[in-house]
This record gives structure tokens, C-alpha cells and sequence, in this order.
């Protein structure tokens, strides 16, 4: 039968949908066959993107030009621009401000046919990297109070070029979102003294019903309130609110269980569109005690419709713990 189900941290609502319930394959979409292209992104047009920030390369390389592994290029078509100040004003009754912000692209890889899902760990540790240079960079710009990594995986995730890249944008505000997250789990703490995502995870390792991958710092879940099928999230054990406090041995780990469960989902679901947002604490370092910083992980299946943009409700036809059945059940290389 249908279920409410409720997010803890949130406090939102979803519809787990049983009547529809639908099976892995039933998601899968024709592939579009994209016609090879000019892309900025690989070996030898590096002087067709904006001068590199940061590379990882032999040190007998020159700047913007082959030889990389990771590299980091302002975005060309920056929805911000670091150029201009965070100075607010009014338009009548309207506030707006100047689109102070950086927005960058971290090129993950000079191989242009592969995915996240399929390099191998050293890769995906060496991105990680990338990205945690780029925020402590990044923050100390005391006009920044949020720095968010993301990724786009396919066209109908918003990806304009399918070469392995996901981006950073950097703001003067704390986005909406992020902040009923830190608003639910300081409330949360009020009440019970106790981290709402620490609980999360000792709720889930004591249940064993939605664990998709773990090791010894980081697990993998499908979230009991769910929103879309095969919705992840990766958490790391330890209580941290913020991403910039990973150490090696966890950027090792993290990088292990981000790449499984990448591949879970790429192997159950023929390589589907997804999004990956890293939410963490604001660069303030607020919710020390209530915040845990996590990555979601959203796989594109199915449509938002009327009933979700009208109500603020999801409505999800896999329930969490179908799916994390369907992506257990994949045989890893």
C-alpha cells in the first residue's frame, strides 16, 4: 500500500507510491547516440579554455598543456564572477545583489569516454583532492559563505559536454536548501542533544535494510524518506560539518565507497542521468555540533510533476529499500 514517509532532517514529506511500484529496468531510456565533437576538455585544446587554477601534472609539464591528470579551469560561461563585489541593493520592494561569486569546472580526467563509475580509485581520490583544494582556496575570501560541489552525469541532468567534468560554485549567501538543513538539524540537537545524521547513520548500520556500500569512515545509504528512486546519500562516519575537514586516509575512503556506489547505480540502471550535490557547512564553520556534511546523489528517472511543484510532496515509485536491494545485487569488477 502507499506510504507517507517523513525526512527527519526536513521534516518532508513523500509518498512512497507502491501501487507503481517499477523495477530498475523499467527507467531505462534509449540511448541518444551523441555524434563526435570538438571538445575543450581534451588533451591538446587546453588553450581553448579559460588559463588552469589549479593541474595536477608532472612537474616537466607546462601550464595549459597536455600532460594533466585533473585540472581546473574557471568556467567559461560562469553563472558568477569573481570580478565583481557582493554589494546588496534595492529595486523598490526587491533585493538583489551584484553575481559576485567563482564558478570553476574540475576536467576529472584527459580520457573523454569514461565515467566517474569506471576509473579506478586513485582517480576518483585524486578529484577529491582537487576538490579540497579548491575550497580552502576558495575560503578564504571572506566575502564567500558557501562553496558548493556539484556534478551533472548526462544530458538530462544538465550536462552540456559528456567529457567527465563536474563544477564549484562559490557564493556570498547560504543557499535555501542548505540552510533548512542546518535549521532541522539544529533543531534536532536542541531536542535530543545528539547529531540528526549521526543518528541516520546508527539507525541504518543497526537495521541493515538500506546500506548500499560501507567501509570503516564512510556508508552508503538510500534514505528512508526518499525522494527518487535510487536516491543515495554517502556519509561520512566521523561527525564532521564540513567537507574541508577530510584527512588522507578519508579522502582514500571516501573515494572507495563514491566510486561503488557510482558503479552500483551505472551497472542497475544502464548508466543513467544523475546529479551529485556535496552539501556541507557554511565556510563560517556554522553547526560545528548539529551539521554532518554528506553528498546526494539523485539519478534522473523519473519526472517532477504538478502534484510536486504544487504541494512540495515527492512521490517515489521504488521504495528505498527495493532499491538498495536492486543496486546490492550488482557483481562489482
Amino acid at each position: 500500500m502507499p506510504e507517507f514517509r517523513k525526512d527527519p532532517v526536513l521534516k518532508r514529506w513523500v509518498i512512497i507510491a507502491t501501487e507503481r511500484a517499477k523495477r530498475p529496468h523499467d527507467f531505462v531510456k534509449p540511448k541518444v547516440e551523441e555524434k563526435p565533437a570538438f571538445c575543450p576538455f581534451d588533451y591538446g585544446n587546453e588553450h581553448t579554455t579559460p588559463p588552469e587554477i589549479l593541474a595536477f601534472r608532472p612537474a616537466d609539464t607546462a601550464p595549459n598543456s597536455p600532460g594533466w591528470w585533473v585540472r581546473v579551469v574557471p568556467n567559461k560561461f560562469g553563472a558568477v564572477n569573481p570580478e565583481l563585489k557582493a554589494k546588496k541593493y534595492g529595486l523598490g520592494m526587491f533585493d538583489a545583489m551584484e553575481g559576485f561569486g567563482y564558478h570553476e569546472v574540475i576536467i576529472e580526467t584527459p580520457d573523454h569516454n569514461t565515467h566517474l563509475a569506471l576509473m579506478d580509485y586513485k582517480q576518483v581520490e585524486e578529484i577529491i583532492w582537487a576538490y579540497k583544494q579548491r575550497y580552502e582556496t576558495i575560503a578564504k575570501d571572506s566575502k564567500i559563505q558557501y562553496i558548493l560541489i556539484f556534478k551533472n552525469h548526462g544530458r538530462d541532468a544538465g550536462a552540456s559536454l559528456q567529457h567527465p567534468h563536474s563544477q564549484l560554485i562559490a557564493i556570498p549567501i547560504v543557499p535555501k536548501r542548505v540552510q533548512e538543513e542546518l535549521n532541522g538539524s539544529q533543531e534536532y540537537y536542541g531536542y535530543k542533544e545528539r547529531c540528526v545524521f549521526c543518528d541516520i547513520i546508527d539507525q541504518e548500520m543497526q537495521r541493515q535494510e538500506r546500506i548500499v556500500e560501507e567501509n570503516d569512515s564512510f556508508i552508503s545509504i538510500e534514505p528512508f524518506a526518499a525522494r527518487f528512486p535510487c536516491e543515495t546519500w554517502i556519509l561520512p562516519k566521523r561527525h564532521m560539518n564540513c567537507f574541508n575537514d577530510i584527512t588522507e586516509k578519508e579522502v582514500k575512503a571516501f573515494a572507495m565507497v563514491l566510486k561503488n556506489t557510482l558503479y552500483r547505480i551505472y551497472k542497475a540502471l544502464d548508466n543513467p542521468p544523475y546529479n551529485f550535490m556535496l552539501h556541507t557547512a557554511p565556510v563560517t564553520g556554522e553547526g560545528k555540533t548539529y551539521y554532518h556534511w554528506h553528498l546526494e546523489i539523485v539519478p534522473r528517472l523519473t519526472n517532477v510533476a504538478g502534484f510536486e511543484w504544487g504541494s512540495g510532496f515527492y512521490i517515489n515509485p521504488m521504495p528505498p529499500e527495493e532499491a538498495t536491494k536492486y543496486l546490492r545485487a550488482v557483481e562489482m569488477p
